[in-house]
């Protein structure tokens, strides 16, 4: 029979738990930046068709 695996987390180090904060933050930032970037190019494109 299977055991299934415990639903406990290891404990953390807290430069390990400061790594992923780093890591976690970094991805938010490159997802605004993309956004910030697509909104504009659109933007711009809609100034170019529509006026």
């Amino acid at each position: 029979m299977a055991q299934t695996p415990s639903s406990t987390l290891a404990p953390v180090t807290e430069e390990a738990f400061l790594a992923d904060r780093q890591k976690m933050f970094a991805g938010f930032g490159n997802a605004t930046l993309g956004g910030v970037i697509f909104m504009v190019v659109l933007l711009v494109l809609m100034a170019i068709f529509l006026v």
